[in-house]
């Protein structure tokens, strides 16, 4: 696997999560907001695993080949239509950023909070500079966006086998809780599909996210995608 170095964290998206819109920040928010950015740049260790899988399509979502995993969903079946492979992959940026926002939250509350929002957006980073080298693994063929497990209508409970299929655990220290999130938290898991043919544009929305109703970005009247 080749070893992924962090670029600076973008400053304007951990803004996003943290919901500011068009505000002028302060000198003390600006000067946490910088040390934010570095602390979560020395803690951060960005993992990751990826395996490609041949998969077949069923009339109520798809079953991976070779694996047991079925996932129902008119979500995942349109998102993988016209492609001929699907690359599963999961991502993290370890477990001492856990910790950090644990201890954080005791002790700095403000700090914690953007602190948590500089660690969405490396792993974010980490996911981009990812695709980028699947891009050039599989050059000459076409990629879909990535397709979070928990997206549209395919269910979260699929993550604790996703993760197993992937065998996330033992390479990347990536585990499942009874509620179907993942430990460490700032991971990401995601469907990518390939295809030799052009791939239409799709338009994600607010609509289709399972966090629709509940999530900062939205209510500060931003989107992520």
């Amino acid at each position: 696997m080749e070893k992924i170095i962090l670029d600076p964290i973008d400053k304007k998206e951990a803004l996003r999560y943290l919901g500011y819109r068009n505000t002028k920040l302060d000198d003390n928010i600006l000067s946490l907001i910088d040390e934010c950015e570095e602390r979560v740049r020395q803690i951060a260790t960005p993992r990751y695993v990826y395996k490609v899988f041949d998969f077949e399509e069923k009339e109520d979502g798809i079953i991976l080949e070779d694996t047991n995993l079925y996932m129902k969903g008119n979500s995942i079946t349109n998102h993988l239509k016209n492609c001929e492979k699907a690359i599963g992959i999961a991502v993290t940026i370890g477990e001492g950023i856990d910790r950090e926002i644990r201890v954080l939250s005791h002790t700095n509350l403000a700090k914690s909070v953007v602190f948590d929002a500089f660690a969405s957006a490396c792993v974010e980073q980490v996911c981009e500079k990812v695709e980028d080298i699947l891009r050039k693994e599989f050059k000459g063929l076409n990629m879909t966006f990535r397709f979070g497990i928990g997206y549209g209508d395919l269910s979260l409970s699929y993550q604790k086998n996703f993760i197993k299929v992937l065998d996330a655990t033992r390479k990347i220290g990536i585990n499942v809780g009874t509620t179907d999130m993942m430990i460490p938290t700032k991971s990401v898991t995601a469907i990518i599909g390939l295809t030799s043919k052009e791939i239409p544009r799709m338009n994600r929305n607010c609509r289709d996210c399972n966090l629709n109703g509940n999530c900062n970005i939205q209510k500060s009247g931003n989107r992520c995608m």
